[in-house]
């Protein structure tokens, strides 16, 4: 099982330069990845907030070792011929240790709504994911894509393809639990909090070969959750947290 930081680009970590400072810092210290929230908008609105994608092309060139990633990019509000260029450029930088992570989006802070988004709920969202997946994965190909010969040059360094982790809520529903089979890894969210290890073991057995990506629940050892399968476990940081205290958990190591 490896171990990842997964943090938001906001409130304490909205300064690029920290979060650069902080993925040196962990990879220097052992973890596996580092992984940021995508979003737009904060949670509250005078929180400082710093585009994921452009801090992770910066974190690709201070680093050498770690996976790192966008978790999750809401493909919904996104071109996805554009988020096909960033990810195969992110995977040069990085020298082919990029992940994209994707999902639905929600519209807890107004991303969607606050720019007049017309994907107003989950059905139109999740029809503009798997199709937009789908594009990606063409692209990436370097195959032309229209009668024009439209194509993508380069393809990723990783072959066949960058990582696709889905995200999905627990307990599982149908649409994003048949889209989970398809890619390379999920990422489940759990309604009440973070999953059990129990609930770990069952999402792991119903994808068997794939990534299994979550935080786990406060108190419970690690070693549990890598017995119920789980392939990256994250320590996941909020926007409040005290920066000595990020900085503690950061040089600890997992």
């Amino acid at each position: 099982m490896q171990r990842s930081l997964y943090l938001p680009p906001f409130g304490t970590f909205g300064d690029v330069t920290l979060l650069v400072e902080l993925a040196v810092e962990a990879e220097a210290a052992g973890w596996d990845g580092f992984f940021l929230w995508d979003h737009i908008l904060p949670a509250e609105p005078h929180m400082p907030l710093a585009d994921a994608w452009i801090a992770l092309a910066a974190i690709a060139q201070a680093t050498e070792r770690i996976r790192l990633g966008p978790l999750i990019t809401p493909l919904p509000r996104r071109r996805p011929w554009k988020v096909a260029r960033e990810a195969t450029t992110l995977d040069h930088l990085s020298q082919g240790r990029a992940v994209l992570g994707i999902g639905l989006g929600i519209d807890f802070w107004r991303e969607f709504s606050a720019f007049g988004e017309p994907a107003t709920d989950d059905a139109k969202r999740a029809v503009l994911v798997d199709d937009g997946i789908d594009l990606i994965v063409r692209l990436w190909s370097g195959e032309p894509i229209d009668a024009e010969g439209a194509r993508f040059e380069p393809r990723p360094l990783q072959q066949p393809r960058i990582p696709i982790w889905t995200a999905a809520i627990w307990p599982l529903r149908p649409g994003p639990a048949e889209r989970a089979t398809r890619w390379d890894g999920i990422v489940p969210f759990g309604v009440a909090g973070p999953l059990s290890p129990e609930d770990a073991a069952a999402v792991a057995a119903r994808y068997p070969g794939k990534d299994l990506v979550l935080y786990p629940r406060q108190g419970v050892p690690a070693a549990e959750y890598a017995d119920a399968g789980v392939t990256w476990l994250q320590e996941s940081l909020l926007p409040d947290e005290e920066l000595a205290e990020v900085r503690r958990i950061v040089a600890k190591g997992p």
